[in-house]
């Protein structure tokens, strides 16, 4: 089985974004916004994660249902079992894949971005 890579974190109430400048004359001030290809990330994350869950789930009941000796009285069973086995590997290998490539790309985006907007400027 896989382990799950870490989750991009959505904006957590009350935080703030970096401050760059040291000095009020080093830089102009820049306002700064949460990065929306950031926000998408955690978006897509949130909404796979329960649906790759729920695919899980049911793969996993159908699996139970398919090994208990009540239901299948005959030697073909065994082929279902192996049938539902193998799309349990490939699923899990599904969502490390599609679980990685965001993770990835989350650290790969900064989480805030400078924006020119209610930036102060002179001379206006």
């Amino acid at each position: 089985m896989y382990v799950d890579p870490p989750a991009p974190k959505p904006r957590q109430h009350g935080e703030t974004p970096p401050i760059s400048s040291t000095g009020p004359l080093d830089d102009p001030q820049r306002a700064w916004e949460f990065n929306p290809d950031y926000q998408r990330l955690v978006v897509a994350w949130n909404t796979v994660l329960p649906r790759l869950e729920e695919l899980k789930t049911v793969l996993d009941k159908a699996y139970a249902l398919a090994k208990s000796p009540q239901t299948w009285e005959a030697p073909v069973g065994e082929r279902y079992v192996k049938d539902i086995r193998e799309w349990r590997t490939r699923l899990s290998a599904y969502r490390h894949a599609v679980l990685t490539a965001i993770s990835d790309e989350a650290a790969d985006t900064p989480r805030w971005v400078q924006t020119t907007a209610n930036a102060p400027h002179a001379f206006q």
